[in-house]
């Protein structure tokens, strides 16, 4: 399983950026994925997630701002972030869970076995 993020960048706020994700070596139809994000010297948090069903789940801070996108001809999970605010600068990662469901809420780290290398993204 591989997961190749981009789309990260330097945006000004209020603007608009997106993410994603590309999977290869597994069925995307098979497993659920999602976006975490992580500050220097804090945890990775949970921002997103998209079940092998098609349910999406979106962090409290993200709702109405942020969604996610699936696109079936590239087989990547997209993150469409929108009204972008200074406290969104992260590094964004992409992560894959070997099950139909996405899990607990809020997503935990320690369910998802697959991750990518991560996307800077930068609102200033």
């Amino acid at each position: 399983v591989q997961l190749v993020e981009s789309g990260g960048g330097l945006v000004q706020p209020g603007e608009s950026l997106r993410l994603s994700c590309v999977l290869s070596g597994v069925t995307s139809s098979s497993v659920s994925m999602a976006w975490f994000r992580q500050t220097p010297g804090q945890e990775r948090e949970a921002v997103a997630g998209r079940d092998s069903y098609g349910s999406t789940t979106y962090a409290d801070f993200v709702k109405g701002r942020f969604t996610i996108v699936k696109d079936n001809a590239k087989t990547s999970l997209d993150l469409q972030m929108n009204n972008l605010k200074p406290e969104d600068s992260a590094m964004y990662f992409c992560a894959v869970r070997l099950a139909r469901s996405l899990g607990p809420r809020p997503l935990r780290t320690s369910d998802f076995g697959y991750w990518g290398q991560g996307t800077q993204v930068t609102v200033s």
